[in-house]
């Protein structure tokens, strides 16, 4: 083989790489939205606790979610180090400031979705599980949708 025919091998089809790189974009994309996600579950869930037993302990939201302390002793690592939280080892978990206002329109938006469900005949048992995977996903509009519905049928 010809160190020419070598070199054409070697090369890659640069719509080939176009294709790879925006599908690593989405990937990263998709990544970060998980990761909001998460950090929004999480201080809505926090502020649930605050709000019902007088703290947010790590325990308790590794019983919630189903996960284990390890997990969430990593995503309370990455609240802290976002500004949501504040926190010490085998103490309560707080909210700052700008962690309660996330939580404020986190539990906003999902009681927004839940009552639209509600509102258009879904069962309220299925409408609370089906919050949970469509209340991250909906846009400002069509949340405004939902608002403008829920409001004309009172």
């Amino acid at each position: 083989m010809t160190d020419d025919k070598i070199d054409m091998e070697r090369s890659v089809d640069p719509a080939s790489e176009e294709r790879v790189e925006a599908r690593a974009q989405t990937f990263r994309r998709l990544r970060e939205e998980h990761a909001r996600e998460m950090a929004e579950d999480y201080v809505e869930m926090i502020a649930e606790l605050i709000e019902e037993e007088g703290e947010a302990r790590a325990v308790s939201l590794a019983e919630r979610f189903g996960v284990t302390a390890a997990t969430v002793a990593n995503t309370l690592r990455r609240l802290k180090r976002d500004g949501l939280i504040t926190n010490q080892p085998y103490r309560s978990i707080f909210l700052t400031d700008e962690g309660r206002k996330l939580a404020e329109a986190c539990k906003a938006r999902h009681d927004l979705v839940c009552n639209f469900l509600i509102a258009v005949g879904v069962d309220p048992e299925t409408a609370a599980e089906d919050t949970e995977g469509i209340e991250h996903h909906c846009s400002e509009e069509t949340l405004a949708v939902f608002q403008k519905f829920l409001d004309q049928r009172l």
